[in-house]
């Protein structure tokens, strides 16, 4: 029984864990998305804007079902991870500051999202 008790702790503290790199990415994505669409050349950032702003969505979706212990969360965390190494490889196209930090926080996100399947 306290081996269950243990489990179940480490199990919540590593879904906090999880649920704060999620939070940590869709607000990243946000400001991505934001900064992207002060460029010049909106245009040519159409791409990164629709995935940064897909990849927020899905995150904080994502966190909420951790959060909630929904059933369907760890089938969800494949969604998450997918979108999460989508805009990384869109934003790694661009030279902005904003995309840079966008990318490595979002294959962050999406390595935790494996790890936790």
């Amino acid at each position: 029984m306290a081996t269950h008790v243990m489990t179940e702790t480490s199990k919540l503290a590593s879904h906090r864990e999880l649920q704060q790199k999620l939070i940590d990415c869709s607000l990243t994505c946000e400001d991505c998305e934001t900064a992207c669409l002060n460029e010049d050349n909106i245009t040519l950032m159409a791409r990164c804007i629709e995935l940064t702003r897909d990849c927020a969505d899905i995150c904080l979706q994502a966190a909420r079902l951790l959060q909630r212990q929904s059933e369907i969360a760890e089938d969800y965390m494949l969604v998450c991870e997918k979108m999460c190494r989508m805009c990384a490889e869109e934003c790694h196209k661009h030279n902005q500051e904003h995309c840079k930090h966008c990318a490595s926080v979002c294959e962050a996100c999406a390595d935790a999202c494996h790890t936790m399947m």
